[in-house]
């Protein structure tokens, strides 16, 4: 039988070989859930048996299910009329399904009926459902919502709500765009405002609701009379019901699975979640990050997926009578595709290890018992490089997934342009995920200021001390000799004391940071595995190039294009 865990390589080998035995024994609090709750690990060996043992039944529903049903959900997507949002009886199984393997509350804890997984487990199951279905993942990853709420509201509200969305019982939406706010969303305008009892209501508009018609949303509205910027933004749940109107849902390109929709809250009753005021400022920006990895994941999945059908069909595609997969120009494609998957795999979950890392010390912190200073410098750090790598590890797997999805196009041909095959439903799945939750654009802002502070510095020297395979000697040292020159360009950026020049190279600056770490990343991972010197060489010998590039133009200082940019644009 297919499975989408023990069938892909990379993806068993990077799980096995990250260590994320100081985060789980302290998300697990030194394995004492094992006393309350039958399903707790007992230990650090017992927690990967339970790991691996959920991803192989996912990974199994993914491949035998998910997957075979998912053009059919493509072709025919959810129904809406009369307001009333009715998804597909094949989206509805595939929930079901997934109910069923208890993978709904993957990262609550054990007391609200969760598994209590890190996030590394949690994305390697996006990154699978993602492959078999990409828009069932963005029902699937709306447990964000859950975790919100678990993270900041109150003990009365995680009490109703998660043990439900555990169970599957209900769904949720996260609420945040408006019609004239897109990604500016310090000028959110949906009005929450409280009657004389103190109770909270909604009024106003969302619009590209991803799962709309959900049953509990997640809302960002303006609590503060008179207030225009973040500041005057909280947060708050709020149920379906009828002051809750789907006005519409989208017709769009891709990811049709799931209703994209457009809300009006016609006084919606509603709770507020956490603090007036942190909205914005803190609760969706905590909401953003675990939305970063999520899309990575997605991406990533829809790569895979890609990936495999194009080398499928290239070795069954005969021309002048041998398959096309023997062509050095196909094959040489392939070969670069499955490069710049195993690059944003390694990105990926060197991230969520990170970001683990960041949950378990922020928790241990919060709890407030025994805690050093060593401790707090620990919560520090992993803060920084979790907000510096999630930015990046988005930029870089969202555009390696629109770009694997137009390789796979080219390697069909004509046929991959035609609805018989499913290369064209990847390229158009693909192409929102360096859009939504913060475009690359964005993600490079969100990198920027990180990779001048050197907030990753730390790691980047573990990983530079880690001693390669003999073969792989000479190539560690002209990545070393990158890391030296992007040290240079850094400082040269950061010593010229010119935003609107910074701005303009900061893309640059994000890319050459990404391909030094990735690139000791893959040799990293090439001295654990012979097979994987030859991907770590083919790597690193294709970045070298691209880094220099953008190394020479930010050293250029050219401000002219700065400078007379409104002329190029007009010309």
């Amino acid at each position: 039988m297919a499975n989408f865990y023990t069938d892909n390589r990379d993806l068993v080998f990077t799980l096995k070989n990250l260590d994320l035995e100081e985060a789980v024994t302290m998300k697990e609090e030194n394995f004492r859930f094992a006393k309350e709750f039958e399903n707790a690990p007992v230990d650090y060996a017992d927690a990967c048996d339970n790991y691996d043992r959920v991803l192989k039944v996912v990974g199994e529903i993914c491949a035998e299910r998910i997957a075979p049903r998912s053009r059919q959900v493509d072709e025919e997507g959810p129904h809406f009329e009369n307001g009333v949002v009715t998804y597909h009886p094949l989206t509805v199984q595939n929930l079901k399904d997934l109910t069923q393997a208890d993978v709904m509350g993957v990262v609550l804890p054990h007391r609200y009926g969760g598994l209590n997984f890190p996030a590394t487990i949690y994305t390697a199951i996006t990154e699978m459902v993602s492959r078999a279905d990409a828009s069932l993942q963005n029902l699937v990853g709306l447990q964000d919502i859950a975790e919100t709420i678990c993270e900041f509201g109150s003990e009365e509200q995680r009490q109703a709500y998660l043990p439900r969305f555990a169970k599957g019982e209900i769904d949720g939406s996260m609420d945040l765009t408006e019609p004239d706010s897109g990604s500016d969303l310090q000028s959110v305008r949906l009005r929450a405002y409280q009657d004389k009892d103190g109770n909270w209501f909604l009024n106003g508009m969302k619009r590209f609701i991803t799962n709309g018609c959900a049953k509990c949303h997640l809302v960002l509205a303006r609590s503060e009379e008179g207030t225009t910027d973040g500041r005057g933004l909280s947060m708050f749940i709020a149920e379906a019901c009828p002051q809750l109107v789907v006005r519409r849902i989208e017709h769009k390109l891709g990811i049709h699975g799931v209703a994209t929709a457009e809300l009006q809250y016609n006084d919606v009753p509603a709770q507020l979640c956490g603090q007036r005021r942190r909205g914005l400022t803190r609760y969706v920006m905590s909401l953003m990050n675990g939305a970063r990895v999520a899309i990575s994941a997605q991406a990533l999945g829809i790569a895979e997926a890609a990936y495999f059908e194009a080398k499928k069909y290239a070795s069954e595609r005969e021309q002048f009578k041998k398959s096309i997969d023997n062509f050095p120009a196909i094959y040489d494609m392939l070969s670069s595709m499955k490069m710049k998957i195993l690059a944003s795999r390694a990105l990926l979950y060197e991230t969520t290890r990170a970001v683990d890392l960041r949950n378990a010390y922020n928790a241990l912190v919060e709890k407030g018992e025994n805690v050093t200073d060593e401790i707090r410098a620990k919560q520090k750090y992993y803060n920084k490089v979790a907000a510096v790598l999630t930015p990046m590890c988005k930029a870089q797997a969202t555009e390696v997934a629109n770009s694997v999805a137009y390789d796979t196009i080219q390697i069909h041909g004509g046929t991959g342009y035609m609805k018989d095959f499913n290369a064209e439903r990847f390229y158009r799945d693909a192409r929102i995920t360096n859009i939504y939750e913060g475009t690359t654009q964005l993600q490079i802002v969100a990198a920027i200021g990180g990779v001048q502070q050197r907030d990753n510095d730390p790691r980047i020297k573990e990983l530079i001390a880690l001693v390669p395979p003999a073969e792989l000697a000479e190539i560690k040292a002209s990545v070393v000799k990158m890391y030296e020159k992007h040290l240079k360009e850094v400082e040269f950026v950061n010593g010229l004391h010119d935003p609107e020049y910074r701005d303009l190279v900061a893309r640059a600056l994000v890319e050459n940071e990404t391909y030094v770490f990735v690139s000791l990343l893959m040799l990293r991972d090439a001295a654990k595995e012979d097979d994987r010197v030859v991907l770590a060489k083919r790597y690193i010998l294709d970045a070298i190039p691209e880094f220099e590039k953008r190394y020479i133009r930010i050293m250029s200082g050219e401000h002219s294009v700065v400078a007379d940019h409104s002329a190029v644009i007009n010309y």
